[in-house]
C-alpha cells in the first residue's frame, strides 16, 4: 500500500453508529480480527481476545444490560448534580441546528465485536506494591505503572488495528466504553468471560448508514518537536 493510499484509509474512517439492515458476513468479521492480531503490543504477550457476536439475542441481551446500567446510573441525584450524562452541543440563538445523524439503538447493531483482556501478573508491579510500603519514590512510581497500564495500551493498540480493516473492507463501527462502565459485570456474566479476563471494549459492527464528517485538531495543536 503505498503511503497516499494508507492517508486515504486513516483519515477517511469514521465511528459509525447507524447500520444498514443487512447481515455481516463472519469470515470478514474473522479476516478483521485475524489482522487486528497483528497489532504491537507488550512483550509479544497477545493478551487480547475478542467475542464476535452474530447471534441477535445475544446482542439484545448485551444492550439491555447496558441499557440497565445506564438507566440505574440516570436515576441517582450525583447525575443531576454533576452534570449527568454528555448532552448535545447547544446551537446559537438564530442559527440553524444541523440534521443529527439517525443512530440506531444498539441493539439493532447486525455484529458486535468485544475485546477482551486477559489478567498477568507484572513481577514488577509486586515489588513496587511492596517497596512503596516504605519507599516514597516507589509509591510514586508503583502510581505511574498504573497510568501507563501497558496490559489496556496493548489491547487498544489491537483496536485501532481492528476499525482499519472494518473500514477497508467496507464496514462501519465504533469503539465504545462508557456502556461497559455500567454493566461490565452483567455483560461478562452474558458471555460467560473467565476469570483472569476483563471486557475493556464494545464495538457494533454493520454496513454503515451514514457517512459522518469529522475534523481533526490541526497537528501544530497537538505536537511539540524537540530539538
Amino acid at each position: 500500500m503505498e503511503t497516499a493510499q494508507l492517508t486515504k484509509l486513516i483519515r477517511n474512517r469514521r465511528s459509525i453508529r447507524a447500520w444498514q439492515d443487512k447481515p455481516v458476513p463472519e469470515e470478514l468479521l474473522m479476516q478483521a480480527v485475524e489482522l487486528a492480531t497483528w497489532a504491537p503490543n507488550g512483550a509479544n504477550a497477545q493478551l487480547w481476545y475478542f467475542y464476535i457476536i452474530l447471534d441477535k439475542n445475544t446482542i439484545k441481551a448485551i444492550a439491555d444490560a447496558a441499557q440497565a446500567g445506564r438507566d440505574n446510573m440516570a436515576s441517582w441525584p450525583e447525575m443531576a448534580q454533576f452534570g449527568g450524562f454528555p448532552r448535545p452541543a447547544s446551537v446559537p440563538q438564530g442559527a440553524s441546528a444541523p440534521a443529527a445523524p439517525r443512530r440506531m439503538p444498539l441493539g439493532d447493531a447486525p455484529a458486535m465485536i468485544l475485546v477482551g483482556a486477559k489478567k498477568r501478573e507484572n513481577p514488577m508491579d509486586k515489588v513496587l506494591s511492596e517497596r512503596a510500603k516504605v519507599d516514597e519514590k516507589a509509591a510514586e512510581m508503583l502510581q505511574w505503572s498504573s497510568i501507563l497500564n501497558p496490559r489496556i495500551q496493548s489491547v487498544s493498540a489491537g483496536i485501532a488495528y481492528l476499525l482499519l480493516v472494518l473500514h477497508q473492507i467496507g464496514l462501519g463501527a465504533t469503539w465504545m466504553t462508557g456502556p461497559l462502565a455500567q454493566s461490565k459485570g452483567d455483560v461478562e456474566k452474558i458471555l460467560k468471560v473467565p476469570e483472569g479476563m476483563d471486557i475493556v471494549a464494545l464495538i457494533p459492527v454493520g454496513y454503515p448508514a451514514d457517512n459522518p464528517t469529522g475534523q481533526r485538531r490541526p497537528v501544530n495543536e497537538v505536537c511539540e518537536v524537540i530539538k
